[in-house]
Formats: structure tokens, C-alpha cells, sequence
């Protein structure tokens, strides 16, 4: 079942671990160095935390919609072509200590979104120090992915 994701980018990692297990009532799915995420179920959502720095406000780092395939960034891609939409694609890409296929988009705000899926788990949180890993590329025109500062 497709879940919305909300990537938070947090100076104080383990204090937004703490608020967010007791305003979910769940414990992180996954905790690494700099990095949890929590799957909750009621609402369907996954929720990405990432260490920023110390002393910086909460922002925003981006969006997305966790699908179950392949397949399904496949058609979430051609829709969104289709619908004029510049899109950028990421195959086998390793990003949040996962392998994931997915698209970028932005939206009117230039708020990246992404459409994805997790293949697999994996030792490392992004696969080199230039990929769009979970922070989207900043030109959606390019097949090239832009430098960013983090990853989901």
C-alpha cells in the first residue's frame, strides 16, 4: 500500500527520535548513524530523520510517495511525463541505507517530491558524495544528479 513520506532534516537527531516515538506511539523501523525513519501505520506515513546542524531549525528536505514496485515508479513516471511534468529517474540507486528505484519531480514551490520503492536494504546511506540521494536534484531537466546535502 503506497504511504506518504516526510523527510525532516533535525539538529538534535536523538531528541526527534524521542518526540516523534511518543507523538506516534511507534519506535524508529530503522536507525543508523544520522539517520532514522519510522513506518507508522495509522497515518500510513514514513517519516525520515536526518541529522542536520547543530543548533539549525527543523526544515523540510523533501517529500514522497513510497510505492510496493518497480513497476509502480514506472507508471508514476509516465503519468507524470505525461502530464508535462519534468521528471528525473534513479535506478538501482543506494540512498537511506536502501537500494530504491525513483523519480523526482517539483512542485510550483520547487518542493522536491519523489515517487519510490525499496528494493533491498543496504550498509551505506548514500552510494557516492554526488548523488540526488533522498535530497532531489536540483535541476529536473538533467538525467544527471545534482550535488545535495544529505540523504534520507
Amino acid at each position: 500500500m503506497p504511504r506518504l513520506q516526510l523527510a525532516l532534516r533535525v539538529p538534535d537527531l536523538p531528541a526527534a527520535i524521542t518526540f516523534y516515538t511518543k507523538l506516534f506511539g511507534t519506535e524508529p523501523a530503522k536507525l543508523r548513524d544520522g539517520y532514522a525513519n519510522f513506518a507508522i501505520a495509522e497515518p500510513p506515513l514514513k517519516l525520515v530523520l536526518t541529522e542536520g546542524a547543530p543548533g539549525e531549525d527543523t526544515r523540510l528536505d523533501h517529500l514522497g510517495v513510497e510505492v510496493d514496485s518497480s513497476e509502480a515508479v514506472h507508471a508514476a513516471t509516465s503519468r507524470l511525463s505525461g502530464a508535462g511534468l519534468a521528471t528525473t529517474e534513479e535506478s538501482d540507486t543506494t540512498c537511506c541505507y536502501a537500494l530504491q528505484d525513483k523519480v523526482w519531480v517539483h512542485g510550483p514551490g520547487q518542493e522536491p517530491w519523489e515517487v519510490y520503492v525499496v528494493k533491498a536494504d543496504a550498509d551505506t546511506l548514500a552510494r557516492q558524495q554526488d548523488s540526488a540521494c533522498c535530497g532531489s536534484p536540483a535541476d529536473t531537466d538533467s538525467k544527471e544528479p545534482a550535488t545535495v546535502g544529505g540523504c534520507c
